[in-house]
């Protein structure tokens, strides 16, 4: 299908040809050129609500926020006024400030399932330490990690299956020894059978198991609570951490994330995203016994000069009050569910293959009416199909991220307005998609 642009994208063009000669591929992250999708990628320039406008002014209903960390949406009036009050003091000290006081105590008043937090500068990096920390704690070196769920570009991490249902890691990047990747063992999910054999097998040098317990990196890969609830009991049978990598789903599919939805108590988890208030900030967070293995408390070290600098935890201490707010997460999930809802409910009379998967205010289109658990069910052909939806949707001022891959993102600041237009721009450009 010929992709005809009806917005004018010029200016992002240009400054995309720009950038091509100063950082690999014109980005500074991999999914931001637009390689799955169609034209230049867009230069945004600012951004207030749930809405944003680019460098050629063309303004859209944002459905990415950011990748997620934006819940109260664009440019929210309290996280601009605490940032811009904190940085009259100044930006960063390397030192303990009240700042950091005040979130950390609020966070953990509001959390039964950590005792102490830890605050880092990306989720990567909170998924970084939480390996060690784990790996700390158990004296034991391997890790247990699903297909179909990231967890940043952590060298361990960054690997895929080899041949076999339960392997060693085979490195996803070049720049990762086979060594690394060998620390490494590769399930898949919603199989507990093949999780048993492993831990029979290996259970004595595996540290953790590392799980997204909403996987959303790769698809929206929502898993029964029975296997979640098996890997807590498996993980307890022989002697291994559970670490729940909440970067996405913490205070997303409620204050206390995943733990908390479905009532599960890991034995790390890590938080980023939403805790930053559009600052980069990531957290790792456990009991006081396993948090007392961290420097300068215990033998696990880690150190970051940035970590918890004022400005950041100014942002994500105004941004975490917004959330403790009445209803805040029933009402935010309640308008997603209608704004999902009535797309479906076109596809549906429509006759379209299209499944709209949601878990809270996340949500993922699929061109299936199968339920994906794994990331080998998604169709690889079927990003044909979002290319020209998301194309289509450009045209309509509605965004969602670049890839078929990834999720989108309801914020508080969509009105109901805002979801009605944007649900009726999503069928008109469904309508395109299947009338190819």
């Amino acid at each position: 299908m010929n992709l005809e642009n009806r917005i004018e994208r010029s200016k992002s063009a240009e400054l995309f040809e720009e950038a091509k000669k100063y950082f690999p591929g014109g980005v500074n992250s991999p999914v931001r050129a637009f390689k799955s999708v169609s034209g230049p990628p867009l230069f945004v320039k600012r951004g207030y609500g749930c809405r944003f406008t680019d460098e050629d002014d063309n303004k859209y209903i944002d459905f990415c926020c950011s990748w997620g960390p934006l819940i109260l949406g664009h440019n929210h009036p309290n996280i601009r006024e605490s940032v811009l009050k904190t940085v009259t003091y100044g930006t960063s000290f390397g030192t303990p400030t009240r700042l950091g006081n005040e979130i950390g105590q609020l966070i953990l008043d509001n959390n039964r399932f950590i005792d102490k937090i830890r605050f880092v500068s990306s989720g990567t990096e909170a998924v970084m330490s939480a390996l060690r920390l784990a790996r700390g704690v158990t004296g034991k070196s391997k890790v247990i990690k699903f297909d179909g769920c990231y967890h940043g570009h952590v060298d361990s991490l960054l690997v895929k299956a080899g041949s076999g249902l339960a392997t060693f890691g085979v490195s996803t990047s070049a720049g990762i020894p086979a060594s690394f990747a060998k620390e490494t063992i590769v399930l898949p999910l919603n199989n507990p059978e093949i999780l048993e054999e492993t831990l029979q097998k290996h259970g004595d040098d595996i540290a953790c198991i590392i799980i997204e317990p909403v996987p959303a990196n790769n698809g929206l890969l929502l898993q029964d609570k029975s296997f979640l609830e098996c890997l807590r009991l498996k993980c307890y049978k022989y002697g291994v951490l559970l670490i729940f990598d909440e970067v996405i789903s913490g205070f997303r599919v409620g204050f206390e994330g995943a733990a908390g939805y479905y009532n599960i108590q890991p034995d790390i988890i890590t938080y980023g995203k939403i805790i930053g208030g559009g600052m980069p900030v990531g957290a790792y967070g456990a009991s006081h016994e396993i948090m007392g293995h961290v420097s300068p408390d215990g033998p696990v070290y880690q150190a970051g000069t940035l970590s918890a600098n004022p400005v950041a935890m100014s942002a994500g201490l105004a941004a975490v009050k917004e959330l403790l707010q009445p209803d805040f997460y029933e009402n935010l999930a309640q308008k997603t569910t209608k704004f999902i809802q009535s797309i479906q409910q076109h596809c549906d009379q429509k006759g379209y293959d299209v499944n709209m998967v949601q878990i809270g205010s996340i949500f993922w289109v699929t061109f299936t009416k199968d339920r994906i658990m794994e990331a080998d069910q998604i169709d690889p052909k079927s990003m044909d199909k979002f290319k020209v939806l998301h194309h289509e949707l450009l045209q309509r001022g509605v965004y969602l991220g670049p890839s078929g891959y990834e999720v989108g993102f309801v914020s508080h600041a969509h009105q109901a307005a805002d979801l009605e237009e944007a649900a009726q721009k999503i069928c008109e450009s469904m309508d395109v998609v299947f009338a190819g």
